[in-house]
């Protein structure tokens, strides 16, 4: 009996032991709080080391001081020479392997460049524009360019171009020989090309879709230098500062512990030190990227609709030769509508016997790409077969007339017109009409355009324009005045397409703004020379709202809409009013952009005149003048990346705190449980002891 007592009783306290390591168990948590890390890893050794010589196997390892991940490494390591087949890229804890699958070259130094790929696991501090470097030789190339590539159009910072060295001058090196050297931009467009040997180079972008590093692609983006490099170094002085971190003010200590517990440590100036270092020559290179306006020129497409035939080409072209098969050549069938580059044509057949026609055939003669990126003549047959039913357009007939002969009155289908009209309007506007068909006769004497004057329209004259290349769409034009009030009238039934269809009326008034709602602007610019040049004011967006020709160094703008505005200067050399590609099968540069470092504020009621001092255009400034705000690319800003990391740091403090509670009212159940168990298993005792006596 006491044995059996003390069994039980042996039993209880196991229960309760078990159950509070259970509940300790359960309150654990991640430690937390303390500065947010942002510091990358550190490289503690690295097998061979950095600078090596007569290296005989391509096998690399680096051991880090943390546990690393490598970030997108196909994408974002670079192995310089280029490398056939790509090397093999591990991260595992705290090593790095990179295997060369190529054999290695003799008497070449090897660089790979991690750019920003190594990360720590924690906070995915990215160790930035780290590199390698051995040789198969006796000595290690040292030399360095480094520099920026920005989109040619608009100056926007390039990411993830392929920068490259030829040491063959020859212009044909860049499209039939693989790079010498090469690197490529970070997500600020910027570049360091290490490793280089002393000599004379050419210096090229490529946006390298195959990876074969050569310009094979006329439709690949590249950017190129005239002039030849040559890499040099210099002794150079820069200020480093010192810093000094101490814990934040204790003078209010007990009332800011919760504040100032996560906040990283003040740091303060300590001492300015002049530190000689060498620099790597030239460092200040501005590539501008382009695509070279070429595109693989190929039929696309044909088709039918109840009017229409439609031909679609995969890029711009020259007009097509269309010989019809089905009917004579000589007659007068068709309305032609296309795009201003001749890739679509839109033929709007008149002549109701050819639409009768199941199936028309022409022969089209047009330019095609060949494998050699020429453009030569390819002849097609194309046959446009009418889907359309002739059954179901019975069909349709026969109901229409049963509606009408029921006493239905049978739906109206008018002809459509669109238009940009809107009761406010604005001085610089012009009406704009495009009819859903091809229209006959004139249109100029069914259009009414009045003027308010006390109280009564009257009739003004207009200028009517139609569209070169779309024949349905028609340009109004007037001196709008200030603050007057227009209408303009197109009465039911005046116009009548091709195929029959009437307009319905149409009728809109709409009032010009006061001039006191507009500001009036004037920029003068330096620099330009005699060179033709176009201003643009840009939005918010970097898109253009209006353009204005540079005249005696002056663009003006009149009427501008009260708001914030950016500007950009085209040096337009062929004085066509757009911007020009480049090419560099003819050695040409595309056209220059500049960009004003600021933007300017424009009121209403206001005349602005911004020559005080006159916008200086600066080629030497070209990598920085773009206003950030509206700079798409823009660089990392390691303030916010402390914020955001401050945030997720306070998330998973407060997961912790909520997991503490949750498993603390756990462990406070079990333990009342087990408490339950003990009494039952007491009492069950004692009733059994009671039966057994």
């Amino acid at each position: 009996m006491i044995q059996l007592i003390k069994k039980y009783i042996a039993l209880s306290l196991v229960l309760v032991f078990i159950t509070l390591i259970a509940v300790a168990c359960a309150n654990m948590a991640t430690p937390s709080g303390g500065a947010i890390d942002l510091e990358p890893p550190k490289v503690v050794r690295t097998s061979p080391g950095f600078n090596a010589t007569q290296v005989e196997k391509g096998k690399i390892t680096i051991e880090f001081d943390e546990n690393v991940t490598i970030k997108n490494p196909s994408e974002n390591v670079i192995i310089t020479p280029p490398q056939k087949a790509f090397p093999i890229i591990r991260g595992e804890n705290r090593k790095v392997t990179v295997e060369l699958r190529d054999t290695l070259i003799p008497n070449t130094t090897y660089t790979i460049d991690f750019t920003n790929s190594i990360v720590d696991n924690n906070e995915e501090n990215p160790l930035e524009n780290f590199s390698y470097s051995f040789s198969t030789g006796d000595v290690v190339d040292s030399l360095a360019i480094s520099g920026k590539v920005l989109t040619a159009d608009n100056l926007e910072p390039v990411k993830g171009i392929y920068v490259g060295l030829h040491s063959n001058l020859e212009d044909s090196a860049f499209t039939k020989i693989k790079f010498d050297r090469i690197s490529r931009t970070n997500d600020a467009g910027t570049f360091t090309i290490r490793g280089v040997a002393p000599g004379k180079y050419k210096l090229y972008a490529l946006d390298d879709a195959n990876r074969d590093y050569m310009y094979d692609n006329p439709a690949e983006a590249i950017a190129f230098m005239e002039t030849i490099i040559e890499p040099t170094t210099e002794r150079a002085v820069r200020n480093d500062t010192i810093f000094v971190e101490h814990d934040h003010d204790h003078d209010h200590e007990a009332e800011t512990t919760n504040t100032n517990q996560n906040q990283p440590p003040k740091k303060e100036i300590d001492t300015i030190k002049a530190v000689e270092y060498t620099r790597f020559l030239p460092d200040n290179i501005v590539l501008r990227s382009f695509k070279s306006g070429f595109q693989r020129q190929f039929l696309q497409k044909h088709e039918r609709s109840e009017h229409q035939l439609s031909i679609f080409f995969g890029a711009p072209t020259g007009m097509p030769e269309v010989e019809p098969l089905s009917f004579e050549k000589d007659k007068d069938w068709y309305i032609l509508e296309k795009t201003p580059k001749n890739d679509t044509l839109i033929y709007w057949v008149k002549d109701p016997s050819i639409l009768s026609i199941d199936t028309i055939a022409f022969r089209v003669t047009y330019m095609k790409t060949d494998s050699l990126n020429q453009s030569v003549p390819q002849t097609d047959t194309l046959k446009f077969i009418d889907r359309i039913r002739k059954k179901d357009k019975e069909k349709e007939e026969k109901e229409k007339k049963k509606k009408i002969k029921e006493g239905e009155e049978p739906e109206i289908t008018f002809l459509t017109i669109n238009n940009n009209l809107s009761s406010a309007w604005d001085t610089y506007k012009n009406i704009y009409l495009e009819f859903g068909e091809p229209i006959k006769d004139s249109l100029r004497s069914k259009i009414v355009l009045q003027q308010k004057k006390d109280s009564t329209y009257s009739d003004i004259p207009f200028q009517l324009l139609q569209d070169s290349v779309n024949p349905r769409k028609y340009t109004i034009k007037n001196r709008w005045a200030y603050g007057a009030e227009y209408q303009i009238k197109l009465d039911s039934a005046s116009i009548y397409s091709i195929y029959g269809l009437w307009n319905n009326k149409l009728e809109q008034k709409f009032k010009v703004k006061n001039e006191d709602q507009y500001g009036q602007l004037a920029v003068w610019v330096e620099g330009i020379d005699s060179i033709p040049a176009f201003m643009e004011i840009l939005d918010k967006s970097d898109k253009p709202i209006r353009k204005s020709r540079v005249i005696d160094n002056v663009a003006v703008f009149k009427d501008l809409d009260p708001g914030t505005y950016y500007f950009r200067v085209v040096l337009d050399r062929n004085n066509n009013g757009v911007w020009d590609t480049g090419d560099y099968n003819n050695k040409q540069q595309p056209e220059m952009v500049y960009y004003m470092g600021k933007a300017l504020e424009v009121k209403a009621n206001f005349e602005v005149e911004e020559n005080n001092p006159a916008w200086r255009i600066d080629p030497t400034s070209m990598d920085s003048q773009k206003p950030l705000d509206i700079t798409k690319q823009k660089p990392e800003d390691k303030e916010a990346r402390r914020k955001k990391l401050e945030e997720k740091d306070e998330k998973n403090q407060s997961r912790n705190r909520n997991n503490r509670d949750g498993n603390s009212q756990q462990g406070n159940n079990r333990n009342n449980n087990s408490q339950y168990n003990n009494s039952y298993n007491t009492n069950n005792y004692n009733n059994t002891n009671y039966n057994q006596y």
